[in-house]
């Protein structure tokens, strides 16, 4: 396994951006009435949770800062999944459409929540000796 290097080298970030890219492309669709909510709120949420990801990576040096990042983005991806309910109780998409998504945003609550879990294998400097704390 190669070691990452960047964020966009993450299969949740990976994943992230292309679900908000099907959402973008579906949400064209919607009608334009709805233009703000949920048009606007969907497709904000949905990439948030991929810019989250990208911030967490920029903090992985301080653990708590880079698990508070993670959990923004797995709140964005819950927020999306509300707002997926909504534009297929609206009759914006079809069921096939509001599962592959739904499932597609429980896919990436799950990476992020081993993520978190596990954020002492994520992080740079996860813990300093007593001693070190002198530098």
């Amino acid at each position: 396994m190669s070691t990452i290097k960047f964020h966009q080298g993450l299969k949740v970030y990976q994943q992230s951006f292309e679900t908000a890219q099907l959402i973008y492309e579906l949400s064209k669709s919607f009608s334009k009435e709805e233009l703000y909510s949920p048009t606007d709120q969907i497709r904000r949420s949905s990439r948030s949770v991929t810019a989250n990801i990208s911030e967490a990576w920029g903090k992985r040096k301080y653990e708590k800062s880079f698990i508070a990042k993670l959990t923004d983005s797995e709140g964005e991806a819950r927020e999306t999944q509300t707002w997926l309910q909504f534009a297929f109780a609206c009759h914006y998409m079809n069921e096939e459409q509001y599962n592959n998504l739904h499932n597609k945003y429980n896919q990436i609550i799950g990476m992020l929540v081993n993520m978190m879990s596990q954020s002492e294998k994520w992080c740079s400097f996860s813990s300093v000796n007593k001693e070190d704390n002198n530098l």
